[in-house]
C-alpha cells in the first residue's frame, strides 16, 4: 500500500509538472502571437507609406498636363489630452496639445490668371482610413477643366502616415475639423481664392464629411455636394457585420458600441442633424449601392424634408457601379456627373462651363462617346 501511494504521488506531481509546463508554453505562444500580430501591424503602415508614395506619381501622370499640383502642410485641432494611442507607451504632452500636423493636395489650373479669383472646391476623401487618390482622375480633370482650384486633404486617420496618424482618428468628429481647416487655409493663403465662392464634395464617408462640415460651419460654404453618403450610423452598425462593428469600437476610435453610447453615433450622423442646413445641397444615392444601404440615404432625406429644409435629391435605380455609379463611364454616370457640375455651376460660377456632355468627355479623355 505504502509503494502504491507513492506512485500515486508521484504520478500527480508528474503530471502537474507537465500541466505546468504546458500553461507556460501556452502563454509564451500568446505572448508571440501578440508580437507578431504587432509586427504585422507596423509593416502595414510600413507598405501604406510606400502605396501612398506610388499613389503621389501616378497623381502627377493623370494631372500633370492640366494642373499644378503641390502638397501642402496645414494644422488642425490638437488631438486632446484625453487621447492616447494603443501600445505606445508614455506620451509627449505637448503632441496631444500641440495642433495635429496635416497634409493635402492643392490642384491649380495651369491656365489661371494670377490676377484674378477663382471658386475652391474642398474635396474630403473617401473611406474609414484611406486617402486621397486619382483613381477616379476624370473628375478631377473635368473640374479643373471648368477653372475650380481643389484642395484635398488626408485629415487625421488617414492611412500613409504611419501608425500614431492612422491612430488618431475621430471618426466624424475632429476629421470634419481637419476638413475645415483645409478650406481656411486655402482662403488665407491663396489669393486666387475666392473666398466667397467656396463649395464641398464628397463621396461615401466623404460624402458624411461633406454633410456634417456644412451643417457645423454654414457660412463657410457656397454649396455643398454629397455622393452616396454614410448618413446614419445607428441604422449602420445594424446592418454591417460584426467585424465592421468592431472597427468603431477600438480604444483609438469611438471605443464604445453604438448599443453602449448611442448618442455618439447619433451627434456624429448627418441624418439625426439634418436642422442645421442652411446651404444649398444635392444629394444622390443608388438602390443597389452594397456600401451605403439606400435605406441610409432615404433616412437623411426624410430627416431634411421633415426639417422644411430645401435641397436636391437624385435616387437612382439599380445603377451599374452601385456605391460608385456617379464615379463610372457609361452614359448615365457622365449624365449624373453633369447635372452636379451645373448644379455648382448655379453657385459657384466657375469661369468656364460645359455646355454639354461632349464638352465635359473632352475634359476628361482625348476621345468623347458615341
Amino acid at each position: 500500500m505504502k509503494l502504491l501511494k507513492r506512485i500515486s504521488i508521484f504520478a500527480i506531481a508528474v503530471m502537474t509538472s507537465i500541466s505546468m509546463a504546458q500553461a507556460d508554453d501556452t502563454d509564451e505562444l500568446k505572448a508571440e502571437i501578440a508580437d507578431l500580430k504587432e509586427r504585422l501591424s507596423d509593416m502595414r503602415h510600413s507598405f501604406d507609406r510606400v502605396n501612398k508614395g506610388l499613389k503621389d506619381i501616378m497623381m502627377h501622370n493623370i494631372m500633370g498636363d492640366v494642373a499644378i499640383i503641390e502638397k501642402v502642410r496645414f494644422t488642425g485641432p490638437p488631438l486632446g489630452k484625453d487621447h492616447d494611442f494603443s501600445g505606445d507607451g508614455e506620451q509627449n504632452p505637448l503632441s496631444l496639445t500641440n495642433p495635429l500636423k496635416l497634409s493635402a493636395y492643392v490642384f491649380f489650373p495651369k491656365d489661371i490668371d494670377p490676377s484674378k479669383k477663382y471658386p475652391l472646391l474642398v474635396f474630403p476623401h473617401q473611406g474609414v482610413h484611406a486617402n486621397f487618390d486619382v483613381e477616379n482622375g476624370q473628375l478631377y480633370r473635368e473640374l479643373i477643366a471648368q477653372q475650380y482650384i481643389i484642395i484635398a486633404p488626408d485629415y487625421r486617420g488617414s492611412t500613409g502616415y504611419g501608425k500614431r496618424f492612422y491612430e488618431s482618428i475621430d471618426y466624424g468628429g475632429k476629421e470634419v475639423d481637419d476638413v475645415k481647416a483645409a478650406r481656411d487655409y486655402m482662403v488665407e493663403n491663396y489669393s486666387v481664392v475666392d473666398q466667397n465662392r467656396v463649395g464641398i464634395m464628397g463621396h461615401s464617408h466623404g460624402g458624411m464629411i461633406t454633410l456634417l462640415n456644412l451643417f457645423n460651419f454654414p457660412d463657410a460654404y457656397k454649396v455643398g455636394f454629397a455622393d452616396v453618403p454614410v448618413s446614419d450610423l445607428i441604422a449602420r452598425m445594424g446592418y454591417k457585420t460584426q467585424g465592421y462593428r468592431e472597427l468603431y469600437e477600438t480604444d483609438y476610435h469611438l471605443g464604445e458600441s453604438a448599443f453602449e453610447n448611442h448618442e455618439e453615433y447619433i451627434k456624429r450622423s448627418p441624418a439625426w442633424n439634418t436642422h442645421k442646413l442652411e446651404t444649398p445641397l444635392m444629394v444622390y444615392g443608388n438602390t443597389n449601392d452594397d456600401d451605403v444601404n439606400i435605406l441610409e440615404i432615404r433616412h437623411l432625406i426624410k430627416s431634411l424634408k421633415a426639417d422644411g429644409k430645401e435641397f436636391t435629391y437624385k435616387e437612382f435605380e439599380d445603377i451599374p457601379g452601385g456605391h460608385n455609379f456617379a464615379r463610372m463611364d457609361h452614359p448615365i454616370a457622365r449624365q449624373a456627373r453633369y447635372d452636379i457640375y451645373k448644379f455648382l455651376e448655379e453657385h459657384l460660377s466657375p469661369e468656364r462651363t460645359f455646355g454639354n456632355i461632349k464638352d465635359m468627355e473632352r475634359a476628361s479623355y482625348k476621345f468623347v462617346s458615341r
